[in-house]
């Protein structure tokens, strides 16, 4: 199983930006950020596959960018920008096994404040 490691999160006001790392122990192509905002159910907000192509939550779409080191498979990124207050949450990241399709790799989650 992989160790995942976040790094990044803070506080800011609304409209400005941060940027996520999340290190992994292990090689792993298909990885993702996940999102958990106080009250409300865990949701993707990001999700990248084997062949670099990522899929955004609407929520994020045009404000946030992931990426990842191709070289080594072991980092992924997100650049926020435009924060807004709801974009409040405990940020995860995740990882799949052989690109199954499902999560089983999770940090333990860094977390962004946005005021307004």
């Amino acid at each position: 199983q992989a160790q995942l490691r976040e790094s990044g999160g803070g506080s800011v006001q609304a409209g400005g930006s941060l940027r996520l790392s999340c290190a992994a122990s292990e090689r792993r192509v298909c990885m993702g950020w996940f999102r958990r905002a106080p009250g409300k159910e865990r949701e993707a907000v990001v999700s990248i596959n084997r062949d670099g192509i990522s899929t955004y939550a609407d929520a994020v779409k045009g404000r946030f960018t992931v990426s990842r080191d191709d070289n080594d498979k072991k980092s992924l990124y997100l650049q926020m920008n435009s924060l807004k207050p709801e974009d409040t949450a405990m940020y995860y990241c995740a990882a799949q096994r052989l690109c199954s399709g499902t999560f089983v790799d999770w940090g333990q989650g860094t977390q962004v404040t946005v005021s307004a």
